[in-house]
Parts: structure tokens; C-alpha cells; sequence
């Protein structure tokens, strides 16, 4: 469903459960940073009033999300870390052109947060399969669910507002670009690292 071209090697489920701690204020900031992706595309596309309205849910419920991450931080007696370089978002981010039409500018987003969303699902299912912790592993299935959503609304609206052909093969580019990256990450319990 997700079409990623490289899956994340199961054996990185043994990196995060090393140190929980460690994902769990990743996961904290990714999902700041989704809101942030939300509000961004509310202030850069104002005059896509259906985005709009689908980006100010998607706030509610990232900072939600954000939340129960933090929730759990407390209740294992920790802090909130400091956020890090997301190694992959950076990565992922140099992929297509900079500039182009306001439509080019829209599509190439919204691709970028339905490539980010569907490499979070992933990860998610994966903590969700494997985790020892089996309250933290239904907490990742339940959050699976919703980055699976935001996945295909991103993409649907990338098809909604672009060339649907011209966007299918953007996707797909991306996807190639996006495995090679992978190639090199899986190596620390970071959700996309």
C-alpha cells in the first residue's frame, strides 16, 4: 500500500528498544514538526480552502499526538530531550528544484509530507509487530493507522491540485531517490533514521 521501494530492516526494532528514550523524544519532535508542516501550508496556500481546512485538523491532531508521546516521556519519570538534525527529512528535502510555479511549489510539499507520512506508517507497524513492550507496541499500531491517513491525503491532494500523470511520476521518482537514502539510515533509533 505504501509503495516504498526499500523496507526498514526488521532488525532496527533492536536499535530502539536500546534506548526507548531516545525514539520517544524523536517521535515527539516529528510530530511538532508535522504540525508545523500543517501550519506551513496553511500561511504558504491560503487560497486552497480545502487544504486549509484539512491542514488545521491535521494541527489538532499532531499536537495531540505530540501529547500522548510526551505523556509517556513523564510517565517513564524523563524530560523531553533536545530536538535533533532530522538526517532524512534534510536529505529528502534536496530532492526536487527549488522554485517553479505556486502548483509546482504545492505539489512538491504535499509529496514530500506524503513520503515522510507513509516512512513514519512504516515504522510505526513495525514497532507495533516487534516491540517487547507490548503497551508501547499497541500505542505504535494505533498511531500507524493515522500516519497511513495522512499518507494518502497528502497524496491525493498533490494529484487533486497538480497533473495527475506529471505527479504519479514525481511519486515515483521520489520513491526511487527515497530508497537510496534508506540505504544508509537504519542504523539509530530515530523514526526515520
Amino acid at each position: 500500500m505504501l509503495g516504498l521501494k526499500l523496507p526498514t530492516d526488521p532488525r532496527w526494532v533492536n536499535i530502539v528498544e536500546k534506548n526507548i528514550d531516545d525514539i520517544l523524544t524523536d517521535h515527539a519532535f516529528c510530530e511538532q514538526k508535522a504540525a508545523a508542516t500543517a501550519i506551513s501550508l496553511i500561511v504558504s496556500f491560503p487560497e486552497y480552502t480545502e487544504l486549509v481546512q484539512e491542514m488545521v485538523a491535521l494541527t489538532r491532531e499532531e499536537m495531540g499526538h505530540f501529547k500522548m508521546v510526551h505523556d509517556r516521556i513523564i510517565a517513564r519519570g524523563k524530560t523531553l530531550g533536545r530536538d535533533r538534525k532530522d538526517k532524512y527529512v534534510v536529505d529528502l528535502l534536496k530532492f526536487f528544484p527549488k522554485g517553479g510555479s505556486r502548483t509546482t511549489q504545492l505539489v512538491h510539499r504535499l509529496l514530500y509530507a506524503a513520503l515522510i507520512e507513509a516512512r513514519s506508517c512504516e515504522r510505526f507497524r513495525l514497532l507495533s509487530e516487534e516491540l517487547a513492550d507490548k503497551e508501547l507496541a499497541e500505542f505504535y499500531r494505533k498511531l500507524m493507522v493515522s500516519e497511513a491517513g495522512h499518507y494518502t491525503m497528502f497524496l491525493n491532494f498533490a494529484r487533486q491540485y497538480g497533473d495527475r500523470d506529471e505527479v504519479d511520476q514525481k511519486w515515483q521518482d521520489l520513491l526511487e531517490y527515497e530508497a537510496t537514502l534508506m540505504k544508509n539510515l537504519g542504523a539509530t533509533g530515530n523514526v526515520h533514521g
